[in-house]
Formats: structure tokens, C-alpha cells, sequence
């Protein structure tokens, strides 16, 4: 069986969605699995074993070209069996309709009937979590998911790791903590600069390194992390964030002996690799997209006010982060790692 997979335009979605592929080697072995999505996304999914192929889709966010999207789907016409659409898109149902797919599978979205013929009712509340709403398409209607629920795990080649040290001019001399002080979604999903400063000045002091990880965007933040820390200390805390290919910030992150980050992208990348990982939620909530790993503690505030998903917080205030000290963070960081934390500061005697 040839399924072509529409996927998601998320890191995090990208992630979460190899639970899918998952299922449907689970139900059908020898099943070849194609994944169409943009080009950023090649690194995740070369990661993945049950992908055979990912397949350059090289419209941006919100670009509809429908010449394009013919042109693409007349080029994969009579390969495959089953489309499965990850988007609820109506223009993410065309390159299947084009290439015409037999089986063409999705939820309901955005008026797509005829585009797609196996259309799916999300019943939100049978299928809280996004993996729920991913696996269930590789079932048919109504069937029951398999149990326990597969986890995201992403496959790291030693010597695209090593390669990726060297570059950077990395040692693992010292216990690693990555930090992922970003969120593309916005600054209510963004724990404070100086809140992960004071997590990396107890760490380093406890005779860790800091690895800073992100996009470009988040660099300045990375630097403001690393200028709150006195000298001496400073030296031990890198900043990467934008200077990394999403290639060699997995391959990286995979060195990593402890993770925290915000809900995020690379969060769900950190839990791909089953890094110990403390994930810190703000304006989000961890009952729909949660890290899915073994080793994961959960801090929050949850505060009468979030969760809200809102990008911007409508009081001003971001208190759900801001309110949030170092200290859980810490102290997770500690039942994760498994070994005592030096002191924030030196005592004198």
C-alpha cells in the first residue's frame, strides 16, 4: 500500500505527526509512506524510519497557486493508494485530488467535499489530544486506537552528530543543558530572558554547559540569557539559536543530558529524542499538544486566566511566566537529572 501524507507547516505538528506513520506500519507492515511538506521539514522527517520519502511542497504559508498544486499533483498521478491530509485546509486537499489518489482522507475542514471522498466529523471531545486526531486517520471511522499510543522517536546518525560537534567546536567535557527560550507563536508562550538566565547560572555553577537553541529570532534572546551571567560563567553558555540548521540543531540536541524549553517546536523535538525534559507552559495548555517522552515534568502557574491561548496576553501582564520563578524549574531539572544543583550563589563561610 503507497500513502502520500499531507503534512502539518509546524515543527511541533511535524513532530507529533510521526505517531500517524506509526500506526499505519502498525496496521499495514510493508506499507510505503511518502510525506509532501515544505522543504524546512526534510531534516524531521529523514529522522523518522517509517518515512520513505519527503517530498519537496514549496509553497509558503497561505499561498494558494493553484496552478502549482496541479502542476504537483499531475506529477504524483497513479502512485499512490491513500492520501491522509494532516491540514484542514481546503487548498491542502487539491494536490491530492489532482494526483487522483482513490482514497483520499481527511477531517472535515474547509469545505472540501469532492476533494476529499473518506471525509472524517472531528468528535473533539473522543479525541482531545492532536496525536488522537493524527492516529485516528489511519483507522477506519469510529475504530478504537491501538494502545499504549506510539511516542515520537526521532533516529540520530552518530556521525552527522559528530560532524555537528566539530562545527561547532562542542565538547561533552561537561553535562549539557539546552535551552529553548523561543516560541514562534509569540511572547505569551516565552518565559523570561532572566528567569532562564538564573537556570543557567545554577546549572553552570553545578559544573554543567548551556547550549542555546532557536531560530534566528530568538538569538537576541539567547544573548541576553548569556549576558546576565557574571564572567567565568559566561564562557560555558553557548548561543546557537539561528546559527544552526534545523539538521544539526536535532543532531545536538540529542547530546543533551537535560532539556527546558517553551512550548514549543523544539520541545516536541527534545521529547522526540527522549531527552529529560522540563517543559514550561504559559498561555498554552499541555492536555492538547504535550511532550511526549518518559522522562517530562510539567511547570506551570494555571492561573484563573490561562490557559488562553492567546499570542498576546489581553491584561498586559504575562503573569503566568512572569509569575513563574526559576525555582520549580530547577527543582525539576533536579528529579530529572538525578543529582543536587549547586547553589544560585556562593556561600561565604
Amino acid at each position: 500500500m503507497r500513502i502520500l501524507i499531507v503534512g502539518p507547516s509546524w515543527v511541533g505538528d511535524m513532530v507529533m505527526a510521526q505517531t500517524l506513520f506509526q500506526c499505519l506500519k502498525q496496521r499495514h507492515a510493508d506499507c510505503q509512506i511518502d510525506v509532501l511538506a515544505p522543504d524546512w521539514s526534510r531534516p524531521i522527517l529523514e529522522r523518522m524510519p517509517e518515512v520513505r520519502r519527503a517530498l519537496s511542497f514549496p509553497f509558503g504559508h497561505g499561498v494558494f497557486d493553484l496552478a502549482g498544486r496541479r502542476r504537483i499533483g499531475k506529477s504524483l498521478a497513479g502512485q499512490y493508494d491513500q492520501a491522509i491530509l494532516l491540514p484542514n485546509s481546503l487548498k491542502s486537499a487539491l494536490v491530492p485530488f489532482f494526483a487522483g489518489i482513490p482514497l483520499r482522507t481527511g477531517w472535515r475542514g474547509e469545505m472540501r467535499y469532492g476533494l476529499l471522498n473518506d471525509i472524517r466529523t472531528l468528535d473533539k471531545q473522543r479525541y482531545p489530544l492532536m496525536i488522537e486526531r493524527f492516529m485516528a486517520l489511519a483507522y477506519a471511522p469510529g475504530a478504537a486506537l491501538a494502545q499504549p499510543y506510539p511516542r515520537p522517536r526521532l533516529e540520530i546518525d552518530p556521525l552527522s552528530r559528530e560532524k555537528a560537534l566539530a562545527k561547532f567546536g562542542l565538547s561533552l567535557d561537561r553535562p549539557v543543558l539546552v535551552l529553548c527560550p523561543g516560541a514562534e507563536f509569540g511572547e505569551a508562550k516565552r518565559w523570561p530572558a532572566e528567569h532562564y538566565a538564573a537556570v543557567a547560572d545554577a546549572k553552570i555553577r553545578a559544573g554543567w554547559q548551556v547550549w542555546l537553541f532557536g531560530s534566528k529570532n530568538d538569538h537576541p534572546v539567547g544573548e541576553t540569557i548569556r549576558e546576565e551571567l557574571i564572567p567565568g560563567l559566561q564562557e560555558e553558555a553557548v548561543n546557537l539559536a539561528g546559527e544552526t540548521s534545523l539538521a544539526e540543531a536535532i543532531d545536538l540536541m540529542s547530546c543533551a543530558d537535560a532539556v527546558v524549553s517553551n512550548d514549543s517546536g523544539l520541545m516536541h523535538v527534545a521529547a522526540a529524542l527522549n531527552r529529560p525534559l522540563v517543559a514550561v507552559y504559559g498561555s498554552t495548555s499541555p492536555q492538547f499538544t504535550p511532550p511526549l517522552a518518559e522522562q517530562v515534568e510539567i511547570v506551570r502557574l494555571g492561573l484563573d486566566c490561562s490557559p488562553c491561548f492567546e499570542r498576546t496576553c489581553r491584561f498586559g501582564h504575562y503573569n503566568c511566566l512572569r509569575d513563574l520563578q526559576p525555582q520549580p524549574v530547577l527543582d525539576a531539572l533536579q528529579r530529572l537529572a538525578g543529582e543536587p544543583l549547586a547553589d544560585p550563589l556562593p556561600q561565604e563561610h
